[in-house]
């Protein structure tokens, strides 16, 4: 199938574009951004055709699907547009800055009956699958305690492009980017929030959040802890979780336990289930051969009712309640 790249604006756009690329099932077909420098340089750089204007992509019968890597403040009116148009969608996180622009798009998507897929990559991990397996096995009882973070050097490294740092087109700093990893991740294995307390900070004086962390409250009295930021070197990736008869860690790509049938003792799990195809690939997948793509419009509506409660803690000082 075609597949027309809607804004370059992300820092993955070539990563997704590139898969698209090199799957046999899918081709580029041109690029649109509503920059047009940017988007002409990186037409150039695919050898694909420009399009000045997004009814051009809409109108266009051969393009079965597009790739929504725009600004985040774009999002609401172009996922409306690519849904009502009948193009399937696979798209970045964040979904959008509300709850209410999140309702819009979904109802939308629903109505159009387009295959949908927010990038959730880590869902895809060894490491998580296997920590999800143990979780629904019941070996580590009733979970009670849930700590991810996931941070990178992107502000202090200067290497994050100057438009990360605008609020008016990302909706905020590190939680609402990098920090979308730890906040799915903890719908994934903890079901709905009951109440979030955040505490953002500035590390680099960039006028956006760069070192951050909310506490999410659920509805069985677990807590979670999404970690996140920009300004840190060294053990990116980490994930906590301890429940009522065991323990889990996730780091450098290694996950350990322990419970009753490890007498306790903290033990690596070698047995892990193979990564899943990235979530642009297992798109494609349901698209040309059917079935359902993963990450749909639900869990992108869910990951914004997470970001909406940590910003309005943050912004009132006080807890959130969902």
């Amino acid at each position: 199938m075609k597949v027309a790249v809607v804004g370059a604006w992300h820092v993955h756009t070539k990563e997704y574009a590139e898969a698209i690329k090199n799957n046999p099932h899918t081709e580029l077909a041109c690029v649109w951004d509503s920059d047009r420098e940017r988007g002409e340089a990186f037409a150039k750089e695919f050898g694909i055709p420009f399009s000045a204007e997004l009814e051009t992509i809409w109108s266009d019968p051969s393009i079965a699907g597009v790739q929504i890597t725009t600004a985040t403040c774009e999002h609401h009116d172009v996922l409306i547009a690519a849904a009502k148009a009948g193009k399937h969608i696979f798209t970045e996180k964040v979904l959008a800055f509300t709850n209410e622009e999140a309702k819009e798009i979904a109802d939308a998507v629903r109505a159009s009956g387009v295959k949908f897929t927010i990038s959730y990559p880590h869902k895809t991990w060894p490491t998580l699958l296997g920590a999800k397996q143990l979780v629904e096995s019941g070996k580590l009882g009733e979970i009670t305690y849930a700590r991810v973070r996931d941070a990178h050097n992107g502000s202090t490294g200067d290497w994050l492009p100057p438009h990360f740092y605008d609020a008016s087109q990302t909706g905020g700093g590190a939680m609402i980017d990098l920090g979308a990893h730890p906040m799915y991740t903890l719908n994934w294995f903890m079901g709905e929030p009951k109440s979030v307390v955040s505490m953002f900070t500035q590390v680099t004086n960039r006028g956006v959040e760069d070192n951050a962390v909310s506490v999410i409250e659920f509805a069985n009295g677990a807590i979670g802890v999404s970690e996140t930021g920009f300004v840190t070197t060294g053990m990116p990736y980490v994930l906590e979780m301890s429940g009522t008869q065991g323990s889990l860690m996730v780091h450098n790509d290694i996950l350990e336990y322990c419970c009753e049938e490890t007498d306790n003792k903290l033990v690596e799990k070698t047995d892990l289930p193979n990564a899943l195809p990235l979530p642009v690939d297992a798109w494609i997948d349901a698209v040309v051969n059917g079935g359902e793509a993963p990450n749909g419009i639900d869990d992108a509506v869910a990951l914004t009712k997470f970001m909406v409660g940590a910003y309005e803690s943050f912004k009132t000082g006080k807890r959130y309640c969902f």
